[in-house]
């Protein structure tokens, strides 16, 4: 299916424009706006390029090679790229076709002029007989006169793979940038016209508005720890900054039953205690984990009727002790990865937990967390089709799959590849969040923080990610799992004061204003809980505004 921001997007949007225009705020702009549309299904005959070609468009018909990348002498399709800018993101997309096998993992893989090889730029599941959509990108760390872009099959060399469609379209920084802020501003904001009248229905000029925002609608938040219960200053600079909240491993098997029918939830009561009493949304994070060394030592040494025992004991205590207290579950984390469960227990044993979740707590959304999904497309174990093949399994199996979890563990983060692969989970048009964002250690703070400010871009601008969850909850001994915001005195590190410089700009903020002749007053607001105090002479009155997503500027009509 093809996904296209109901807004922002067009089927020629590498058409420029000279003004650029957005409710309150018009500037210039004349480059391609970024086209969202992604395929997942196995068409007869391939669509037209995105972008029109992008850089190919004035070549027809398009020059394609055939090149060697292995000493056996085997040849795989190939484009040749020219004079490709350092620091520029570059989208491509393409169809694919493969003769010689029922279906083939084909990889996307980008070699320069100065022998540097990215090794994967982009995946798909191509299946023989239909045309395949392939969409990926990448960044150079420096300028390349010519470079080899080339798709390849599995180590199988009877793999004939042929290609279509072919687009690569550059964005430099700036363009990246003003794309992310349009979104921002089509999707997260909305415009508001407030109406000021008197008893009489007359319009006032001049009265004087205060509008405050207090509460926002984009969940943004972080992981936490026990180390937050009793100690009020991080609970205080907790509140401050996130609406959301997941415990970090407080609530998994391990920790609420170490010995086998020794069930103790004090320590995740206490924290849940905190989040409901502040306001916050927690994510219940997991009910099973398929990685066998995180799970109880005693449950590893069952089989049999004695783990499926022990797997129904655990979900039915967990799920009826905190029914409709946490908005989502991770069901079974990990699970592309690791097999624990269905090993011992069968192919369906996945499904039986989805099934039981959902029939324990329906209002609960349920997750399918994983790591290394968005954060490269290396990984043959979660590559985007092969998450997507997996929540149209379990769909078919009939569980209630509600939402796609992306942990965004990243390293150094390629961002054309990341919202190319969010096209295409948005495909599935399920609720998208980022579950466990850092950025490696092996990274100085610095460069930690200029990486996490990417990759946060990247998850608000995109349009279907629904929720940004950090994995900075602070230990016991202090530090994080990979990257932390705060020393353990609360004192700022350089992701933090990335963390609140993008925390400030995304929320409206405190306005001041007066009624124009019309007695109206217009302001552009980030979705969410408003007050709204009005004044005329020695009248004052007090109202409330939710702000909530449409494409409709919102009227509010207050009367003294």
């Amino acid at each position: 299916m093809a996904f296209l921001s109901k807004k922002s997007m067009h089927k020629a949007p590498i058409l420029g424009f000279s003004v650029f225009l957005i409710p309150f705020l018009a500037f210039s702009y004349d480059g391609p706006l970024y086209d969202f549309t992604a395929y997942t299904e196995c068409k007869s005959v391939p669509e037209k390029p995105l972008y029109n070609g992008g850089i190919f468009k004035d070549q027809a018909p398009l020059t394609q090679h055939r090149i060697s990348t292995s000493s056996d002498g085997s040849y795989t399709p190939a484009l040749i790229l020219q004079n490709l800018a350092q620091n520029t993101m570059y989208c491509f997309s393409i169809w694919v076709k493969i003769q010689g096998a029922d279906s083939t993992l084909v990889t996307a893989s980008l070699m320069t002029n100065n022998n540097s090889t990215n090794d994967c730029v982009g995946t798909v599941l191509a299946k023989s007989g239909c045309w395949s959509f392939l969409k990926g990108g990448f960044i150079l760390d420096s300028p390349s006169s010519v470079s080899i872009l080339y798709f390849q099959g599995t180590a199988d060399k009877s793999i004939d793979v042929a290609i279509a469609s072919a687009s690569v379209q550059p964005f430099t920084e700036q363009q990246w940038r003003t794309n992310q802020q349009y979104i921002i501003n089509t999707e997260r904001k909305r415009p508001v016209t407030i109406h000021v009248s008197d008893s009489h229905g007359d319009r006032l000029q001049g009265a004087s508005i205060t509008i405050d925002q207090i509460s926002k609608d984009f969940p943004f938040g972080s992981a936490i720890a026990r180390t937050i219960l009793g100690n009020l200053p991080y609970q205080n600079w907790f509140v401050e900054r996130f609406n959301a909240a997941v415990f970090e491993n407080e609530l998994k098997w391990y920790a609420t039953e170490p010995e086998q029918g020794k069930v103790n939830y004090t320590i995740p009561d206490q924290m849940l205690e905190f989040v409901l009493a502040n306001q916050i949304v927690a994510r219940g994070h997991n009910i099973f984990w398929e990685d066998p060394k995180y799970n109880p030592a005693w449950v590893r040494d069952l089989t049999g009727p004695a783990l499926k025992s022990a797997v129904s004991s655990r979900i039915q205590s967990l799920m009826s002790k905190y029914k409709e207290e946490f908005i989502h579950w991770d069901v079974s984390n990990e699970m592309l990865h690791f097999d624990f469960y269905e090993e011992r227990l069968g192919p369906d044993a996945t499904l039986h937990f989805y099934k039981t979740a959902h029939e324990a707590d329906p209002l609960a959304s349920l997750f399918l967390n994983e790591f290394n999904v968005v954060e490269t497309c290396t990984d043959v174990n979660t590559t985007v089709d092969t998450y997507i093949d997996k929540i149209r399994e379990l769909e078919r199996g009939g569980s209630s799959m509600n939402g796609i979890g992306l942990e965004s563990h990243f390293s150094k983060p390629n961002l054309p590849l990341m919202r190319a692969i969010l096209d295409k989970l948005a495909t599935l048009k399920l609720p998208i969040w980022l579950t466990e964002v850092d950025i490696s250690n092996k990274f100085d703070k610095e460069t930690q923080a200029i990486y996490l400010e990417q990759v946060l871009r990247e998850g608000f601008s995109h349009p279907a990610v629904d929720g940004i969850m950090l994995w900075t909850a602070i230990h016991p001994n202090g530090g994080c799992y990979q990257m932390c915001l705060t020393d353990y005195n609360l004192q700022n590190l350089p992701a933090g004061d990335t963390v609140d410089k993008l925390l400030r700009e995304w929320e409206t903020g405190q306005g001041k204003g007066r009624t124009d002749d019309q007695g109206s007053y217009s302001f552009f607001g980030f979705l969410g809980e408003y007050k709204i105090m009005v004044q005329y002479g020695n009248r004052t009155t007090n109202s409330t505004l939710s702000l909530s997503q449409s494409d409709e500027t919102k009227h509010f009509n207050i009367q003294l």
